[in-house]
Formats: structure tokens, C-alpha cells, sequence
């Protein structure tokens, strides 16, 4: 899928985009930052298109964080998924008590977006383990949304500062 992402032109390629961060909120492991890669001709300046698919990825992933969030919602009342996850190879749960739900309760929704804005690591991990934590679907798109901007304008800083470094 990412190098669907990668190879993406065109409008058509928003809708790529759109699909490929929703899929990351819940369900692909990888990360984001490479819809910032797609080759996309939109006729616009360059500011302008990154701004564009800044705003289609944040969508996606604040609309895939919405399923996500429901699936959390369903985890909580189940006690087979919990025992699940704490018996899978990378104990999601030891994860989010130990790091994720000390920022959730400091933080709540900005500690969220917060640690959804930190590049080059996957954020479903993150995505599900705050869908355990809260309880307001619209708040939790929301700073879905937010850290998603955050990241993709934190990558860019970070890939645009290497650049003038060299």
C-alpha cells in the first residue's frame, strides 16, 4: 500500500492518500509520513499541495481513528480481546499502561495528539491504546486529526532542515 502512496499522481492520488491514513489509523503497520512521497500534479504551488495532502491524510486517519475508536470501545467490554493482547507477542497493554496511559491521564486529548505528532513511529499502537482510554468520539477525531498535521508538518521540518544542512 505504500508504494501505492508512493507512486499516487493526480486527484486520484488524494483519494490514495485518503484511503492509505485511514487504513494506518487501524489496521496497517507503518507509518504516515510517506504520503508527503506521493508524486501528485495538481496544477498547485508546491506549499499549497503539501497543505492539500496534509489536510486529505489528516481526514483519513482522523476518519480511521473514528473505527478504531469504536473497536477500543468494544475491546473494553471484552475480556477475551484484552486477554488476547496481553498474551500477543508485543503486550499492547503492559505498552499503554506503562507510557500511553501515563500521558492520557496527564494530558488527555493533547497528550494525544502530542504523541501522535512524533515522526517515524507507528501510531495505531498509539491510536488503539488511547481508543481504551476515552470516551468522546469527536474529541478523539479530533486530536487524531490534529497530531496527524502535527507529524506531517514536523517530518517536513525535520526532512527540509536536513536538506539545508547539506
Amino acid at each position: 500500500m505504500a508504494r501505492l502512496v508512493e507512486t499516487a499522481t493526480g486527484w486520484v492520488g488524494l483519494g490514495i492518500i485518503f484511503v492509505y491514513s485511514f487504513l494506518i489509523a487501524f489496521a496497517l503497520p507503518g507509518v504516515s509520513e510517506v504520503v508527503l512521497a506521493a508524486p501528485l500534479d495538481l496544477g498547485l504551488s508546491e506549499p499549497v499541495k503539501y497543505a492539500v495532502i496534509i489536510v486529505v491524510s489528516g481526514l483519513g486517519k482522523a476518519a480511521g481513528s473514528v473505527l478504531a475508536f469504536h473497536i477500543g470501545q468494544e475491546a473494553k467490554e471484552s475480556g477475551p480481546i484484552i486477554r488476547w493482547l496481553r498474551r500477543s507477542r508485543f503486550d499492547v497493554i503492559e505498552w499503554s499502561e506503562r507510557k500511553t496511559v501515563q500521558v492520557a491521564q496527564k494530558w488527555g486529548y493533547l497528550g494525544m495528539a502530542l504523541a501522535l505528532s512524533v515522526p517515524f513511529f507507528p501510531d495505531t499502537i498509539s491510536i488503539y491504546a488511547f481508543a481504551i482510554l476515552e470516551e468522546d468520539y469527536t474529541k478523539f477525531a479530533l486530536a487524531t486529526f490534529a497530531g496527524s498535521v502535527g507529524r506531517l508538518l514536523v517530518t517536513m521540518g525535520l526532512v527540509g532542515g536536513a536538506l539545508l544542512a547539506f
